[in-house]
């Protein structure tokens, strides 16, 4: 299998050039070429020598990824993409067309372990961590394929990004290099579960890209009913690291909450939640109404949604309810499950 050089960061290339003996200056070449000019194959690198480019011939090839599939959803306003790794493994991501704006939805893993019961990546199980080339390649391919730019990305996709947290980071300030893609980094959110640890390591590295952390239940009881993971990262801790992450880093963080009919949809819950996040120094909440998938669980009605809603109107952080776009092709949230490995 050859060695894909999206992925690498420019000390990275610095080292591949001493590697191969050629002069460093190459080495912002080939960074250039990966991350600004977008190529497909390693012939299309007009100013290196062509004994560089038949040495990385040998043993790297350019892409880590292949693009299988692009379906557009009925109102256009979403595109869902399936790649194949080398491995052979399926990953999706999903492309959200909106105002003034187009984010990327991109996955971490193939599969994840955390087994949330709503999700339906969850039934997938863990199969294997993304390299930073893998996630980093999505948005590359993606770009290539719409032809436009992509304002935002949300690493949000299958697998819990806080699992493979090394190469999440990377590949996010990969996106960030202003030398390169220069994405801006309140541009780029990452969201999680609730893995505590990596919450305080992401506080404490000072990581200046957006957090959001999934909730989705008001007491241990309930959300460890649906989210596994509430029976060694508790809500009472990971509210505690949460509030310590807007503190000492005064940032806003954003809380998701998934709707689930019968489950946490209750007036109850609704105050549950208002009493959590009071005195939350920059945090927003948002509000999904819950995509469903071949399981047990489903969308409370819209009477119901709208109470829930109704009981949150005492906040006094910002409130958004987000209807996922794209539900018809399977790329709303929670939705993302490849069926069929290659």
């Amino acid at each position: 299998m050859k060695k894909s050089l999206i992925g690498k960061n420019l000390d990275e290339f610095s080292d591949l050039c001493s590697e191969l003996g050629v002069e460093d200056f190459r080495s912002k070449q080939l960074f250039n070429w990966m991350y600004r000019n977008e190529v497909s194959d390693l012939t299309e690198l007009k100013n290196l020598p062509k004994s560089l480019i038949d040495d990385l011939k040998i043993g790297h090839c350019i892409h880590p990824l292949e693009l299988i599939n692009s379906t557009n959803s009925s109102s256009e306003k979403t595109n869902k993409f399936l790649f194949k790794t080398q491995s052979g493994a399926l990953i999706e991501s999903v492309l959200m067309n909106e105002k003034n704006r187009v984010t990327l939805c991109i996955s971490t893993q193939v599969g994840c372990a955390l087994d949330c019961k709503f999700c339906a990546t969850a039934k997938m199980g863990f199969k294997e961590n993304l390299s930073v080339g893998e996630i980093l390649d999505q948005y590359l391919l993606a770009r290539q394929k719409i032809n436009k730019p992509i304002t935002n990305i949300v690493f949000m996709g299958m697998g819990e990004p806080f699992l493979n947290y090394k190469n999440v980071i990377k590949a996010a300030k990969l996106l960030n290099d202003p030398n390169g893609i220069n994405m801006g980094s309140k541009r780029i959110t990452i969201s999680t579960a609730g893995v505590i640890s990596k919450i305080e390591e992401f506080t404490k590295s000072k990581e200046k890209f957006k957090l959001a952390i999934s909730l989705n239940g008001t007491t241990n009881e309930q959300r460890t009913s649906i989210m596994p993971i509430n029976i060694k990262n508790s809500l009472d801790e990971l509210l505690n690291v949460a509030r310590k992450y807007t503190e000492t880093l005064n940032r806003w963080l954003t809380f998701e909450y998934v709707l689930l009919k019968e489950i946490n949809d209750s007036v109850e819950d609704a105050k549950r939640l208002l009493s959590m996040l009071a005195g939350m120094k920059k945090c927003k909440l948002n509000i999904i109404p819950y995509n469903e998938t071949d399981g047990e669980f489903r969308r409370p009605d819209k009477d119901q949604i709208e109470n829930f809603v109704i009981a949150l109107r005492p906040a006094k952080f910002p409130i958004t309810v987000r209807w996922s776009k794209g539900t018809d092709i399977d790329a709303g949230c929670g939705q993302l499950a490849t069926r069929n490995q290659v």
